[in-house]
């Protein structure tokens, strides 16, 4: 996700002006008001802090950028917290019942434990039972896609209460028509704003139920899949009325780039679509709704068949008959779907050589502004189709970027500057999910 004029999808909303007023940020915080102000090509956002630490089972306080001394080595504990060993035993011991492959990788078992920490950090104890995008302010929110990908990380790393809380939030904060927000605010279960509704939403999270749902025993697994009826029925209703069109395909939405204006269908709407109804048949049969099944299972075949002719005959852009590639060509492939479409794998590799940026890292798309700036998100997504797609060395290349370029302290930052250096929004929860979902797909 983008924002911010460029931050993770976690900015005050915003319109961005395109051409000549590339640079021109109009922004209003959720508040009211409007902010003018003009971005530079090469603007270097600071470290906003190093990590973030609990100072109780429940709160937390973000850690200022060059004081990682002031956390636990190898926590997210504050030193100076009231009962802070007790925190921290509590944080190590969450750590240690982790899935027995999180501490079986090798040279990367210090990274699965980063991730762990960040995804620790930024779920217990938070208000609704979700996981937050970040801490900073602006992004102290709950993100259905960035939550959607938690779940599943939190799952296949053996914490399915936390999985399943997070899906529990998701499912209390849809809207009875299927939509949800961009974001909402952790313990109101409310948008901050009057920001522009995301269709992908629906998607991501059946794709999570599924995915979840696949690391649970027997009747563990049929309790979630009944527990959460109402937000598969929700989805899959919301996908087959948005794609009840002459083409198949939906009416543009904002994606992870979080443009409110967006103008043209892009791929990182339609990928987790077409991801959700191939999770959506299965969920649905299990739940005795076979009309349901039988039409998201015809839909399905709809709107891959539409993807492939309005995205992949045109080398998978980002926008439907476009030119541009993307990071989102990253949802069309495995694992969000079981088999990688005709051309897409070369699309992401494609990709990857038009977004690299001089520290090594990737930016959203081979558009994104020239401003040298690497984004972890992206790069571990790019590492994550890598390793579900079979392509080890590539995987393990952006794996060991990651763990090179977290803060002192160990968490991911959202940027890496030209030079190396971590900047903007650290932990960040899409990044530490992402990288910890890639770790499993290499394990397994």
């Amino acid at each position: 996700m983008v924002g911010d004029g460029d931050s993770h999808a976690h900015p005050p909303r915003r319109t961005v002006l395109r051409g000549a007023a590339a640079g021109l940020v109009v922004a209003g915080a959720a508040g009211g008001g409007a902010t003018w102000w003009w971005r530079g090509r090469h603007e270097q956002p600071p470290l906003y802090s190093e990590t973030v630490a609990l100072t109780s089972p429940t709160t937390r306080e973000l850690v200022p950028a060059g004081r990682p001394e002031l956390v636990f080595p190898g926590s997210r504990v504050l030193k100076s917290a009231a009962h802070a060993q007790q925190l921290n035993r509590q944080q190590q011991q969450w750590i240690s019942s982790s899935a027995a492959w999180t501490r079986d990788l090798g040279e990367y078992d210090g990274l699965a434990q980063s991730a762990l920490l960040d995804i620790h950090a930024l779920t217990t104890g938070v208000p609704g039972g979700a996981t937050v995008a970040g801490w900073t302010p602006l992004w102290r929110y709950v993100w259905p896609r960035d939550c959607s990908a938690s779940a599943v990380a939190l799952a296949v790393a053996g914490h399915p209460r936390e999985a399943i809380s997070t899906l529990t939030f998701l499912q209390r904060v849809q809207r009875a028509d299927g939509w949800f927000e961009a974001r909402y605010v952790p313990g109101t279960d409310q948008a901050p704003d009057d920001r522009v509704r995301q269709l992908d939403g629906s998607g991501w999270v059946l794709w999570a139920i599924a995915h979840v749902r696949r690391t649970l025993d027997s009747a563990s697994g049929v309790a979630l899949v009944q527990s959460m009826r109402r937000m598969i029925t929700r989805s899959v209703g919301r996908v087959l009325i948005s794609t009840n069109t002459s083409d198949f395909l939906p009416s543009p939405s904002p994606d992870y780039w979080e443009l409110d204006d967006e103008s043209a269908l892009t791929l990182g709407t339609v990928a987790p679509l077409v991801a959700g109804l191939e999770a959506a048949p299965g969920l649905l049969t299990e739940l005795g709704e076979h009309e349901l099944a039988a039409a998201a299972t015809g839909r399905r075949t709809e709107l891959t068949d539409a993807v492939e002719r309005e995205f992949g005959a045109y080398g998978w852009p980002r926008e439907k008959r476009g030119s541009e590639l993307d990071a989102a060509i990253a949802f069309a492939l495995p694992p969000y779907v079981a088999s990688a479409p005709a051309g897409a794998t070369d699309a992401l590799v494609k990709a990857a050589g038009q977004m690299i940026r001089p520290a090594g890292g990737l930016a959203p798309g081979a558009a994104w502004k020239d401003d040298g700036i690497s984004w972890t998100p992206e790069t571990a997504a790019f590492a994550l189709a890598s390793a579900a797609t079979g392509d080890r060395k590539a995987a393990e290349s952006r794996l060991r970027w990651l763990a090179e370029h977290r803060t002192s302290a160990g968490s991911f930052p959202e940027k890496v500057l030209a030079d190396g250096a971590p900047a903007a929004v650290a932990p960040l929860s899409w990044t530490a999910a992402l990288t910890l979902l890639a770790l499993h797909e290499l394990k397994s």
